[in-house]
């Protein structure tokens, strides 16, 4: 069991609160913006549905990116992070004026006196959207 400081014990099985965040086209049309990433199947629905998508989809890398936030709260900063990696394995499908979850979670699956490991879950619609989810932090 290590002592994260003040009332954060953990031990290897520790779950970390889940955190809910909200996906709609505004946020995707924020992230292409400041990302540069202006890619149709993100923002148009006809277009995605021609290209065989079931409705526009979350860019990838914002998905990351929020599986990312998650972790760096929990651990106390981006300097913390130390690995963090996944597989896209389904999309994070936004249908227009509709807010939709993007869940994560995650559970220490290792630790030792300098970096704990956490095996990452994040969702969307009850439905897994990342794959070997991975984040090693230091303490």
């Amino acid at each position: 069991m290590v002592n994260l400081g003040g009332a954060r014990m953990i031990e290897i099985g520790t779950a970390i609160p889940e955190r809910i965040f909200t996906i709609n086209r505004a946020t995707l049309k924020a992230y292409a913006d400041a990302s540069g990433d202006q890619n149709p199947i993100h923002q148009n629905e006809e277009f995605a549905l021609s290209v065989g998508l079931p409705n526009v989809i979350a860019h990838g890398m914002l998905t990351m990116a929020l599986a990312g936030k998650y972790v760096t709260d929990w651990a106390g900063g981006s300097a913390k992070m130390k690995y963090f990696g996944a597989r896209f394995i389904k999309p994070v499908i936004v249908p227009a004026d509709t807010d939709v979850d993007l869940t994560v979670t995650a559970t220490v699956a290792a630790l030792d006196e300098k970096l704990i490991t956490l095996d990452l879950t994040a969702t969307s619609a009850g439905i897994k959207v990342l794959g070997m989810a991975k984040a090693v932090v230091s303490r």
